[in-house]
C-alpha cells in the first residue's frame, strides 16, 4: 500500500488554527447526529438503530467510531460516517465521503464490507484504490427498495417468528444464504462471532423462519436494522430444493406483515443483476426510493 503522509490534508494550517472538518463524535453530538439521520430514515436506518441501540453519537463497541464532517467553521455537522467492522457513510457527498476516505486511510484497520448510499460508498472506494486497496467485489448499483402498507400479494402464514429451539436449524440456513451471497464461509471470520449474530437476531424477534419439524429451513429473513420509523431486511433465503414452485412471493409478503409489526416502513435493496428477485419484490409492492453500493473487502 502506499506510504501516506500522517498529515492529514485538512489540519489546521500554520497561517492560524481551524477546525478540523472530519472528527470522532463523541455523545455531546448524539442530537446533532440524530437530526441529520432524521433527513432519511429509511436510507438511515443502520445508523439509526446503532444509535437507538448506544443512546449516543460515541458507540460502546470496541473498535467502532463514529465520523462527523463539519461545516461553518464546526458548529454544524453535514455528514456522518460509521467506521467498524463495516463502513456507512450517512447523508455524506462525494466530498464528504472522500474526506471520510482519507481519514479511513489514515487510520487504517481491516474492514468487510463499506455500503450505503451508492454516490457516498463509492467515493469512499475511489480514495481506498487511489491508495492501492483493492475490494473482493464492487456492487456498485442496487436499487433500494421500500414498502409502507399491506404486501400485495397474500401472506404465507406458516413463515413465523424463529425460536430459540430452532437456533441450530436457522444458523446452517443462514450460513448457506452468506456463503451463498458473498462466496464464502461466515465462519472464516470467526464461527463464535456469527453464532452469536444469530442467536441475537433470534433472541431479539428480528429472525423469520419456516421450519420442518425435522429440522429443514425451507425459507429465512432476518431484519437486520430496526427502529420505530423503519426496519431493513437481509439474509433472505429460499432453500434450494423448493426454489422454483411460486412460494417466495408468499413468504415476503409475510417477511413485511412481521416487519410491519416494529415498524411502519419496510425497507431492503437487491443486486441490479438479480432480475428474479426485483420482479418478486415488485410483486409483494416494493417500490425503488434510492440506490445503493456494497463494496466487498
Amino acid at each position: 500500500m502506499t506510504r501516506l503522509s500522517k498529515v492529514a490534508p485538512w489540519l489546521a494550517s500554520p497561517k492560524g488554527p481551524r477546525h478540523e472538518p472530519v472528527r470522532v463524535l463523541g455523545h455531546r453530538d448524539t442530537d446533532a447526529l440524530r437530526r441529520l439521520i432524521a433527513r432519511d430514515r429509511v436510507a438511515n436506518v443502520f445508523a439509526d438503530s446503532l444509535v437507538k441501540q448506544y443512546n449516543s453519537a460515541a458507540p460502546a463497541f470496541p473498535g467502532a467510531v463514529m465520523l462527523g464532517f463539519f461545516e461553518d467553521d464546526g458548529v454544524s455537522l453535514a455528514a456522518a460516517c460509521w467506521v467498524g467492522s463495516n463502513v456507512v457513510p450517512i447523508e455524506a457527498s462525494v466530498d464528504h465521503a472522500r474526506a471520510f476516505g482519507r481519514w479511513i486511510l489514515d487510520h487504517w484497520q481491516p474492514h468487510a464490507s463499506i455500503f450505503g448510499p451508492a454516490d457516498a460508498t463509492l467515493a469512499i472506494m475511489d480514495v481506498l484504490q487511489e491508495a492501492s486497496i483493492s475490494a473482493q467485489e464492487i456492487r456498485a448499483n442496487q436499487p433500494l427498495l421500500s414498502i409502507s402498507g399491506p404486501p400485495l400479494a397474500q401472506p404465507n402464514l406458516a413463515l413465523a417468528v424463529s425460536e430459540s429451539r430452532q437456533f441450530s436449524d436457522v444458523l446452517v440456513a443462514a450460513a448457506a444464504m452468506f456463503e451463498e451471497e458473498v462466496g464464502y464461509s461466515p465462519f472464516l471470520g470467526g464461527e463464535a462471532n456469527y453464532r452469536r449474530r444469530v442467536a441475537w437476531l433470534i433472541s431479539s424477534g428480528f429472525s423469520f423462519s419456516d421450519v420442518e419439524p425435522d429440522g429443514e429451513v425451507i425459507f429465512k429473513a432476518d431484519l437486520g436494522a430496526v427502529t420505530e420509523h423503519a426496519t431493513q431486511v437481509q439474509g433472505v433465503w429460499m432453500n434450494p430444493r423448493y426454489r422454483g414452485l411460486g412460494l417466495s412471493a408468499g413468504y415476503m409478503a409475510a417477511v413485511v406483515t412481521l416487519a410491519q409489526k416494529h415498524a411502519p416502513v419496510t425497507s431492503l435493496y437487491v443486486n441490479d443483476y438479480n432480475t428474479v428477485a426485483r420482479a418478486l419484490y415488485e410483486r409483494v409492492g416494493f417500490e425503488q426510493i434510492g440506490t445503493f453500493a456494497t463494496v466487498l473487502f
